[in-house]
């Protein structure tokens, strides 16, 4: 049974930064592309950042590129995503995601292609 277990969210200001975890288990992990998502209150599920099997090739949503970096380590079946100058906007659960598919540059947006962590809350205020 694949789980996937997230951690690091919270309460910061705004300009402040968080490290988001997310720990897979029952699963290879190292053949598949993975990713996170968030959703904002009232919103739709969306795609955040995304880093490639090899770990090669990384992608993010345009709002927040040059300010998260995601990373993975395969040995210990981690994804991470450090999230730096942190905006109000960026309020949301966070998901870790897990694409089924094997050997994929890219992670697939199809919800049911992916393995889900439970979230984490994100909340950015003062």
């Amino acid at each position: 049974q694949v789980q996937l277990v997230e951690s690091g969210g919270g309460l910061v200001q705004p300009g402040g930064s968080l490290r988001l975890s997310c720990t897979a288990s029952g699963i290879v992990f190292s053949s598949n592309a993975v990713g996170w998502f968030r959703q904002a209150p009232g919103k739709e599920r969306e795609f955040v950042a995304s880093i490639s099997w090899s770990g090669g090739t990384a992608y993010y949503t345009q709002s927040v590129n040059d300010r998260f970096t995601i990373s993975r380590d395969n040995g210990k079946k981690t994804l991470s995503l450090q999230m730096n100058s942190l905006k109000p906007e960026d309020t949301a659960v966070y998901y870790c995601a897990v694409d089924k598919r094997l050997y994929t540059a890219v992670l697939s947006t199809t919800m049911t292609d992916l393995y889900w962590g439970q979230g984490t809350q994100v909340t950015v205020s003062s």
